[in-house]
């Protein structure tokens, strides 16, 4: 239990309201709410008087029950363990944070979306052009579809920028060890423990779609010869479920980064942190998207050309194994 919990507790426990407990400490309702809501933290002052209006101990209100006994968990480095490059992040900065993340789990997702999502008119517009189902020539057709096609993408750049922008503030997170102010740590593992379940059926769900996508795909290909526009179509579902599978996919996975970002858990582990790997996670993924965007746009195969991006994932983890062995081994 963090102190925002304590606090809200004690003052239930008293029968008093947030006014009444600002009142008895000479503060506002809103910083009460605040502390309640773990968005600040109370100096120490406030603490020495809270505890004595609760009839507690300062130490309980300060120490997390999660693990007493490693107090640099909660934020309070122990002596000796304070790291001279550490970058202290503050319960404002922390809530902030999850916060900006909490919008780009909702608009980076929609991007990556759009970008797959787009080749489908290309592959429709060209359809239409060779079945007549619309005035045009299947070259005709093909231009009209690629010209929707990169106005999609061309928005999808733009919400990648400006997200990119927003959480560029918190880059430090990703590259830095941090050492996180008293109750940073239990707020965030509170909230990762509530967020577990929606995180498991976002991916467990995003994976089934993808695996399943090439069902659509497969299906349009036994009529391919008799039933072009049957093809077509079972091409379209299956890009179609590959956009909605990698959303749930990249939606959940911000979310899940964000608070891993802030415990230094997983690929922000310090150890991590130290091989420096982001700059080989730039350079490959653009190396990647370069690839993917070339052979889509020589070929105009985007029925097939989406399979890039599972084999990526599955060697993007083989080359962060052989940096990390590369770097530990110089």
């Amino acid at each position: 239990m963090i102190m925002a919990d304590k606090i809200v507790e004690q003052r239930k426990k008293n029968g008093w309201s947030q006014e009444e407990l600002a009142e008895k400490l000479k503060v506002s309702r809103q910083s009460v709410s605040k502390w309640e809501g773990a968005q600040s933290i109370p100096d120490l002052n406030k603490v020495i008087a809270m505890a004595s209006l609760f009839g507690v101990s300062t130490d309980y209100l300060l120490k997390d029950d999660i693990d007493q006994s490693a107090p640099e968990e909660s934020g309070v480095p122990a002596a000796g363990v304070m790291d001279d490059e550490e970058r202290r992040v503050s319960m404002e900065e922390a809530n902030d944070f999850l916060s900006v993340t909490g919008e780009a789990s909702k608009q980076i997702p929609l991007g990556v979306f759009l970008c797959i999502f787009s080749p489908i008119f290309v592959i429709m517009f060209s359809v239409a052009g060779v079945e007549k189902l619309l005035p045009l020539t299947e070259d005709q057709g093909g231009i009209l579809g690629s010209i929707i096609m990169m106005l999609i993408i061309a928005c999808a750049v733009a919400i990648f920028v400006k997200n990119g922008m927003q959480l560029s503030k918190y880059g430090y997170l990703e590259e830095e060890l941090i050492d996180t102010e008293y109750g940073v740590t239990g707020m965030v593992k509170e909230r990762k423990q509530e967020y577990e379940h929606t995180h498991l059926v976002g991916m467990t769900g995003g994976i089934i779609l993808c695996v399943l996508s090439s069902v659509p795909i497969l299906a349009g290909a036994l009529v391919g010869d008799k039933n072009i526009v049957l093809a077509a179509a079972g091409v379209c579902f299956g890009l179609a479920m590959v956009a909605f599978g990698v959303y749930h996919i990249v939606r959940v996975s911000i979310i899940w980064g964000g608070y891993q970002k802030l415990l230094e858990e997983g690929d922000y582990a310090r150890k991590t942190k130290r091989t420096k790997n982001g700059l080989v996670a730039g350079i490959y993924w653009s190396v990647m998207t370069a690839i993917y965007l070339a052979y889509s746009f020589l070929t105009m195969d985007w029925a097939r050309s989406w399979i890039i991006w599972p084999i990526a994932g599955v060697l993007y983890a083989a080359v962060v194994k052989i940096e990390e062995y590369r770097l530990s081994n110089r």
